[in-house]
């Protein structure tokens, strides 16, 4: 089988690795040529100049998945792609997107007779060598087409990923996901400085988060990389105290307004990363440190002005 990828970030480029390595075709395209040479020579990804060139290199029907940023760049490129395509093609939108925004780009490739599956997808920069976690939405016929992508992608066939439900449904579910992890993240954060401050008993972090890592009610694989990180550097000195959002924790809010649903957890956690702009703190610290050991995000060093 054979997909076109288009964008070949930290995401992108991974998820194409690993779709080589379970033997999926993969054509690539990415606005630098270098990344696109390096996919080519390290995993025997087939190279395309431009979108138009990917899609020659493709039989129907036809995938394109697009690993772009939300909003403008990913309408643009589905908008400039459909006229590339055929009915019975599918476009995957593998980025964060709202999904309200799928459900009203599906409906309109599907007058066109185009498939689209939106694929909510978590596992960052660790996803190549343990699978990702794929929540999609699409009708039963592209689900269908893009199940043996699905089970590559995947920790195993059989697990780690589903088809939650119809267009728009998993970028739905991707957003509630990263929404939680906002609370449990600030959660975790919390209780550390807690420790942290009681100066009087000289807690060591990294050993009671490795501790909690055994037979805990509280263990993860956040917790794990939690341990991990702590136990190169528990003082934290080089991580600004800045805490970035990607978007969908806000949007998770905003559903739970437009559903007269009380979510005060997640919407402080919410909170909480806009106050980090303002104050400092270990707590502000430590939420950086987990976005970047799960997701790869950047990390602002500390006394870089904000």
């Amino acid at each position: 089988m054979r997909l076109a990828i288009v964008g070949l970030g930290k995401m992108g480029g991974n998820m194409a690795r690993r779709l080589r390595r379970g033997g999926i075709e993969v054509v690539g395209v990415d606005r630098s040529q270098a990344v696109v040479a390096t996919l080519v020579a390290e995993a025997g990804v087939i190279a395309a100049a431009s979108v138009a060139d990917a899609v020659a290199k493709l039989q129907a029907p036809r995938v394109v998945w697009l690993m772009l940023p939300s909003g403008e760049p990913t309408e643009i490129q589905i908008r400039e792609l459909a006229p590339l395509l055929q009915k019975g093609d599918v476009i995957v939108d593998g980025g964060n997107s709202n999904y309200k925004d799928s459900q009203r780009r599906g409906v309109w490739l599907a007058e066109q007779g185009i498939g689209f599956m939106d694929a909510g997808t978590s596992g960052g920069i660790w996803g190549l060598d343990n699978g990702y976690c794929m929540m999609v939405g699409a009708s039963p016929a592209v689900a269908g087409i893009m199940a043996p992508i699905l089970k590559v992608l995947a920790p195993a066939p059989d697990r780690g990923w589903a088809h939650v439900g119809p267009v728009g449904a998993g970028h739905f579910t991707k957003m509630i996901h990263n929404g939680i992890e906002y609370g449990m993240m600030q959660a975790m954060s919390e209780g550390l400085e807690l420790l942290r401050g009681k100066q009087e008993f000289a807690l060591d972090l990294a050993q009671i988060t490795e501790l909690w890592r055994h037979s805990s009610v509280v263990r993860s694989w956040l917790l794990d990389l939690t341990a991990e990180a702590l136990a190169v550097d528990q003082t934290l000195d080089k991580v600004a105290p800045y805490v970035a959002d990607s978007g969908e924790g806000r949007w998770t809010v905003i559903e739970a307004v437009e559903q007269g649903v009380a979510a005060p957890v997640l919407t402080l956690a919410l909170q909480m990363r806009f106050t980090s702009q303002n104050e400092s703190g270990y707590g502000y610290r430590l939420l950086s440190m987990m976005r970047n050991a799960f997701g790869g995000h950047a990390v602002k060093p500390a006394g870089e002005g904000k």
